[in-house]
């Protein structure tokens, strides 16, 4: 479905995965600036591959007709990650829970502020989210709100399983039980292992809170037990297919097939080391990388499924180095649509990946009220 945005007629898109906040507080982004503002302040920056290379913010979100995403908390806690140079701002690990917990909420004030100044519209309901959505459709200009779903990208912010309902009340709506390496609920990419005694009993008060379980970044064993374990819904936010590109962090073709028979959906990636294999960060071009290589994956996820009803996009857009080499900023997602034509995707196809499935699983999962 198309709809009048501005003096555009495009096709509205729901994101399933972006680090908003990370990105505004570990490398002092404002992300109401555009990305050439961005990219413009970070010439000469060398602390991080990611300087000057900025794909996203909410302007840019806007103008590509981004009216929903789900965007992260992130932090994880592990004392042996001590590096040589001393904790700078944009590492992700604390020596503690307890420091990841206070990170963790620094990012949800951020969130918070903007939300306050009319940047975005934090959504915890269903309600919600149908309303955010209806005036999208209604039209608007570069003003108007960006929807967010609160996400968490690693559960150890969540200090205790107990504190899971104060997350809950906090407005977080999924979670990821791991990152990179070992949580304290459960082994992530590059490490293998199960869930932890404490990822068992949190995924219990998943279940009571209504929390959607998000298995982007699990080790296969913690996956198959996360699911084993946990009845309520689950997501894959940002993944790719393992028959393309070999490796932990895509998901293999049994997995897929687990996810789409619990009703999941799976967002595709952008990252060109999940698109294509040996990719290596700082030492591979993204020359060959393209945004037919995303629709790869898409189109691996419906022929599992055989249907369009579980592919979908979670960018996951972080800086140019490692995104495919003709996406620079959000508002080249739009490319995708002709490319899905090309591989002969209907109209409703493309809607259920660029929006429909995300919004439906959310409209189901997502509590009716904030009372619930």
């Amino acid at each position: 479905m198309l709809v009048h945005w501005g003096k555009l007629e495009m096709r509205l898109i729901f994101d399933g995965h972006l680090d908003l906040a990370l990105f505004a507080l570990a490398h002092n982004r404002d992300q109401t600036e555009s990305v050439a503002q961005i990219n413009a302040r970070e010439v000469g920056m060398t602390d991080a591959l990611e300087r000057g290379g900025a794909t996203v913010s909410l302007p840019e979100m806007r103008r590509a007709g981004v009216a929903v995403c789900q965007s992260s908390i992130s932090a994880r806690a592990k004392r042996e990650v001590q590096p040589v140079t001393g904790h700078r701002r944009i590492d992700l690990d604390y020596g503690t829970q307890r420091m990841a917990y206070a990170w963790a909420q620094g990012q949800l004030a951020y969130y918070r502020i903007l939300e306050g100044q009319g940047e975005i519209k934090l959504i915890r309901t269903s309600g919600e989210l149908d309303a955010h959505w209806g005036a999208w459709e209604q039209g608007g200009d570069e003003s108007t709100p960006v929807g967010v779903i609160l996400s968490m990208e690693c559960a150890d912010p969540i200090v205790e399983p107990s504190q899971a309902e104060a997350w809950w009340e906090d407005g977080l709506r999924s979670v990821m039980l791991a990152h990179f390496g070992f949580s304290h609920y459960a082994a992530g990419t590059g490490v293998s292992g199960p869930l932890t005694p404490k990822g068992i009993e949190l995924l219990k008060e998943f279940e009571r809170v209504g929390m959607i379980l998000d298995l982007t970044h699990l080790s296969d064993m913690s996956f198959y037990e996360a699911l084993d374990r946990f009845n309520g819904p689950v997501i894959a936010s940002h993944n790719n297919c393992r028959a393309l590109v070999p490796g932990d962090r895509q998901f293999s073709d049994e997995q897929i097939q687990r996810l789409i028979a619990r009703g999941a959906v799976i967002g595709a990636a952008l990252d060109a080391w999940m698109l294509v294999p040996d990719w290596v960060h700082g030492e591979s071009s993204t020359e060959h990388v393209k945004l037919t290589t995303v629709v790869d994956h898409i189109d691996h996820v419906c022929q599992l499924a055989g249907n369009t009803l579980h592919a979908a996009i979670g960018t996951d857009t972080g800086a140019t180095y490692h995104m495919p080499s003709d996406f620079k900023t959000t508002e080249d997602l739009r490319k995708l649509e002709p490319i899905l034509v090309d591989r002969g995707y209907s109209d409703a196809d493309i809607d259920n990946i660029f929006h429909a499935n995300w919004r439906r699983f959310f409209r189901r999962w997502l509590p009716e009220s904030s009372a619930c």
